[in-house]
């Protein structure tokens, strides 16, 4: 049979009709769900309001340790003045004179001697006194030596918690009209001085002096027993290494010490 135009229509509008009546009589089969629609900013922030909080782990903190105070050495000082330090004049003498230069005579005699003796009146670490019977000059040897044993007394008040103190340096070189005026006031002076090399000189063991900040508030106080304490130490240590020879002064008040 001819198919016709008229016959194609009415054949398509049927098919359409059927279409239509099966989906009116089963919707799902229609197509795939609707797509969805995203929820707007309001509903989102609601939800979040609504929704319980996540629980948190609590993460482990390590305690934060306490700063550790820091240990100061021990103050001991040395069993006996007398026995750490009893090297008599007779024994610095033989190494004045080694090390030594020839007894100066005057200041005049001295002033000519500069490149045999090194000025010591001014140093970061002791402290010189005015002197009245001797002038501020050492043998190279004996100035070196000068300055470790202050550069040692402020590493030891360092390391034991002592405020810094410079020592205070009461003889030095004296001329042999130094030794002339001197035993005239002094008759327990002797003629034959170490003092006269350069090689020897005095420290005071009663007296310091404290290192401040002018501007700063006022160091504690520390009684000169204590830092009497520690400077024998550090001599002992320098007599040990033969550095030096040492001879502790009852009535000057003094350590006595010659280089070696």
């Amino acid at each position: 049979m001819k198919l016709t135009k008229k016959r194609y229509l009415q054949g398509f509008v049927a098919v359409v009709l059927m279409l239509a009546l099966v989906r009116w009589i089963f919707p799902s089969v229609a197509g795939a769900s609707p797509a969805p629609v995203e929820p707007t900013v309001t509903e989102t922030v609601a939800e979040a309001e609504e929704a319980p909080a996540p629980e948190v782990t609590p993460v482990a903190v390590a305690k934060s340790e306490k700063p550790t105070k820091k240990k100061h050495h021990r103050i001991l000082s040395v069993a006996s003045y007398a026995a750490s330090f009893p090297d008599t004049n007779a024994v610095q003498l033989v190494a004045a004179e080694q090390w030594g230069v020839s007894p100066v005579k005057n200041r005049e005699d001295a002033e000519m001697r500069k490149r045999e003796l090194v000025y010591v009146g001014a140093n970061p670490y002791y402290h010189v006194d005015p002197l009245y019977s001797s002038i501020p000059y050492l043998v190279p040897r004996a100035a070196v030596l000068l300055q470790d044993i202050g550069k040692a007394f402020f590493d030891s008040l360092y390391v034991k918690g002592v405020p810094f103190h410079k020592l205070i340096v009461t003889s030095v070189l004296r001329t042999e009209e130094d030794v002339v005026k001197l035993r005239r006031r002094n008759g327990n002076a002797t003629e034959k001085s170490c003092h006269l090399y350069g090689t020897t000189f005095d420290i005071c063991y009663n007296r310091y002096k404290t290192v401040e900040n002018p501007d700063g508030p006022a160091r504690r106080m520390v009684r000169n027993d204590t830092l009497k304490w520690v400077l024998s130490e550090v001599l002992r240590d320098m007599r040990e290494k033969n550095r030096c020879y040492i001879k502790y002064e009852v009535k000057q008040g003094c350590f006595h010490m010659t280089v070696r």
